[in-house]
C-alpha cells in the first residue's frame, strides 16, 4: 500500500518531516558537542551531527555530496579526532569538560549571532526562481576526479596514509609513566649484589 502524500494531522509532506527530523538531529547533536562534559562523547555527538547533515544532501538530492560528507568529515575527520583525543589522555580516566568563567560571554555572542541570522534570513528579498543547475551526476564527478584532477587526489591519499601511519606509531610507542616514577631493568637489578649485613648480624640460614 502506498504512503499518502501528506501526513495526517499534520498536512506536513514526507519531505518536510525528514526535514524536522534531521534539522532536530543535528542541532541536538551540535548542542551537546558544547555543553557536554564529557570529551569522548562531544565527539560522538559531533558524529552525529555530521550524518544528519549527510542526510539533508541526500535529501537535496545531492548524494555525491553525502558521500563525501561521510567519508571525509565522519571517516576521516571525525575519527582522526577521537584517535588524538584517546591517545593523549591520561591514565587517571577520560577527561571532562570544565565550563570556563567566560562560558556566559559565549553564550549572549551565540544568541546574538542566531538573532542576526533571523533578521538577514526574514527581510532578505530572496529570488523566487531558482538558476537552472549543471547537470552532475556522480559518474561525472568520479570521472573528473580520476582524470583531471588525479595528482590532488592521489596527493590527498598520501596525506591521509600518513595520518594512519602517524597514529599508529602514537598507539605503539612505550606506555608512559606517571610522573616521578622510573623505569627498572629488572635484570640489571638482579645482577647487583647484595647491601651489607650491620655488623654483629649473623646471616640467617635456611632450614
Amino acid at each position: 500500500m502506498a504512503l499518502p502524500q501528506t501526513i495526517p494531522l499534520l498536512g506536513w509532506s514526507w519531505d518536510d518531516l525528514i526535514f524536522v527530523v534531521l534539522a532536530g538531529v543535528m542541532l541536538g547533536g551540535a548542542l551537546m558537542v558544547v555543553i557536554g562534559r564529557n570529551i569522548i562523547r562531544s565527539g560522538l555527538y559531533m558524529i552525529l551531527s555530521f550524518a544528519a547533515l549527510a542526510g539533508f544532501y541526500v535529501l537535496l538530492g545531492a548524494p555525491i555530496v553525502a558521500a563525501a560528507q561521510v567519508l571525509i568529515y565522519i571517516g576521516a575527520i571525525s575519527v582522526l579526532i577521537l584517535f588524538a583525543i584517546m591517545l593523549t589522555q591520561s591514565k587517571a580516566g577520560p577527561s571532562n569538560l570544565v565550563f570556563h568563567h567566560q562560558a556566559w560571554a559565549a553564550g549572549v555572542a551565540a544568541v546574538g549571532l542566531a538573532v542576526l541570522l533571523l533578521i538577514v534570513i526574514l527581510f532578505t528579498d530572496w529570488p523566487a526562481e531558482v538558476a537552472d543547475g549543471v547537470a552532475a551526476g556522480t559518474a561525472a564527478i568520479a570521472r573528473l576526479l580520476f582524470s583531471d584532477y588525479v595528482l590532488a587526489f592521489e596527493i590527498v591519499s598520501v596525506l591521509l596514509l600518513a595520518a594512519v601511519i602517524g597514529g599508529v606509531f602514537l598507539a605503539k610507542r612505550e606506555e608512559a609513566l606517571d610522573p616521578g616514577e622510573r623505569q627498572v631493568d629488572e635484570p640489571t637489578l638482579a645482577r647487583q649484589p647484595p647491601p651489607d649485613r650491620p655488623r654483629g648480624v649473623a646471616a640467617s640460614e635456611g632450614p
